[in-house]
């Protein structure tokens, strides 16, 4: 049986993984310790996994492989940032980011490579979609990212802001999410990840309904619909008053709050009446703020706000809004910070 033929272990559930060694003849336990080789130690070769039996192992050289997503390239920023160009076949490529930040390390995975929303401020959208991610491609990034760490850092907090829209591959990640939460995988608390999206409201609902634990962070940019439908153009389609109610369903439903993340664009949505809008719109939501000044993306007509407006949009909002940050954005030296993500080997740096 040729290797293409051959069941990818990686792009299985627990509970897939567990049924086909049951359909191989053997007990649910097995289906536990083959998981955990693959998700918690990484391992792709399976004379490796030794408290399986021999006769299993070649079993399973036959019928099952275990793929590993390929790192090309890491280049470091000089704020600390790391950023991975990762080859996911077909000369196609997708990116992730680590972030450090004090006592945090954080992870910025991708889901898709490209994105087919298409805003035009976003590198990734402007260069399209390609495909989605599987679940043992998402879930990699993760894995050879912590496994290639010195031995005494890990990787604290895990967020869905690299390329694609993570509602548009929604099985794909949640299955990513079940290896990262389970104690046979990563073993991350649920609390530690966040799942962003440009607003996609059935999404935001179903999330709510199917992972209460996740956090849930909402690109917003603009709190005036005709400014948002400009910015976002799924936003014609779910315009703001849809949007505030799947979210109020979502923090209502979980008493957890919601991140807004806000883009702050020159003379485009950084004005004091901009300010208002949002401040009005958040009213009765569980909420913070994260305000992020624009990073140039090549062929994008946009600028960043100057240094004044920022500063008077972001005292406008605190203390109307229960909570507000001022984000600082990490790696731009690499093409690595909000936005800026492409997927490739040249021309992103």
């Amino acid at each position: 049986m040729s290797d293409i033929s051959k069941i990818n272990l990686k792009d299985l559930s627990l509970d897939e993984i567990t049924h086909l060694v049951m359909e191989l003849g053997r007990e649910q336990f097995t289906g536990r310790q083959l998981y955990k080789w693959i998700f918690k130690h990484g391992i792709d070769d399976f004379e490796q996994m030794t408290d399986l039996s021999k006769s299993f192992r070649e079993l399973l050289k036959v019928a099952a492989r275990v793929n590993e997503l390929r790192p090309v390239t890491t280049k470091r920023s000089s704020d600390g940032t790391k950023k991975t160009v990762w080859d996911i076949g077909d000369t196609d490529y997708v990116e992730s980011v680590l972030i450090p930040d004090e006592d945090r390390l954080t992870l910025c995975i991708s889901c898709q490579a490209g994105c087919p929303v298409g805003c035009p401020f976003c590198a990734t959208g402007l260069g399209g979609f390609r495909r989605n991610l599987s679940g043992g491609e998402i879930y990699d990034q993760y894995l050879i990212t912590q496994r290639n760490l010195p031995e005494n850092s890990r990787i604290t907090n895990l967020v869905f802001m690299g390329m694609g829209e993570p509602f548009l591959n929604y099985p794909n990640v949640l299955k990513a999410v079940a290896a990262l939460t389970n104690q046979l995988g990563a073993g991350l608390a649920a609390k530690r990840i966040t799942i962003s999206t440009v607003g996609y409201v059935e999404g935001i609902r179903r999330l709510a309904d199917d992972n209460p634990h996740l956090g849930l962070a909402v690109s917003l940019h603009s709190a005036i619909d005709f400014k948002r439908q400009k910015l976002i153009p799924i936003a014609k389609k779910y315009p703001l008053s849809s949007l505030k109610e799947a979210i109020l369903y979502y923090t209502q439903k979980l008493e957890n709050r919601v991140t807004f993340e806000y883009l702050l664009l020159k003379d485009i949505n950084d004005s004091l009446d901009d300010a208002k809008a949002l401040v009005d719109y958040i009213q009765g939501i569980s909420c913070k703020i994260n305000l992020i000044i624009y990073n140039k993306v090549k062929s994008a007509p946009f600028a960043a706000p100057s240094e004044e407006k920022v500063f008077a949009f972001r005292d406008y909002l605190y203390p109307r809004a229960p909570a507000v940050t001022l984000r600082k954005s990490m790696g731009a030296d690499i093409a690595a910070a909000c936005g800026q993500l492409a997927g490739v080997i040249k021309g992103n740096n």
